[in-house]
């Protein structure tokens, strides 16, 4: 296994990107829909075993305020081997700075990112596209 990292997208196979999201299971989000969502965070991070994606994460960030980290995506097959822990702190050490890091999760996986010193906020609020889909899926009340 020859991991490496890398903040560039150059060489991003979109559709390969889908696909993990895909089976990560992170849903359905289209090689061009992620393409442009990296290309317009300010940091992102990419972990490949040889020419394989395995991990990637980006964060939205406007240099001063704030760093907002999502998209986190491990392989299926590479979760447990602590690259999540690795990807994340990539993406907390490059949002250094920013007098806040949020972090949008999956409901139930709070407990890994508190070892990071993420913790729940209490004013949290969000507008999303199936309101009824959000509810289902754990992400709203």
């Amino acid at each position: 296994m020859a991991i490496h990292w890398t903040q560039t997208i150059d060489k991003v196979d979109w559709d390969e990107m889908s696909e993990l999201y895909r089976i990560a299971p992170l849903g359905i989000k289209s090689g061009d829909w992620l393409k442009t969502a990296y290309s317009n965070s300010m940091f992102k991070s990419l972990a490949f075993d040889d020419e394989r994606i395995i991990a990637a994460g980006r964060a939205v960030a406007d240099g001063v305020d704030c760093s907002y980290l999502c998209d986190i995506v491990v392989h299926p097959s590479y979760q447990g081997s602590g690259l999540g822990k690795e990807l994340i702190q990539r993406l907390v050490d490059l949002s250094r700075g920013h007098r806040k890091i949020i972090l949008y999760a999956v409901p139930g996986r709070e407990p890994f990112y508190a070892k990071f010193g993420f913790r729940r906020m209490n004013t949290a609020m969000a507008i999303f596209a199936d309101p009824q889909k959000a509810a289902a899926d754990g992400y709203t009340q």
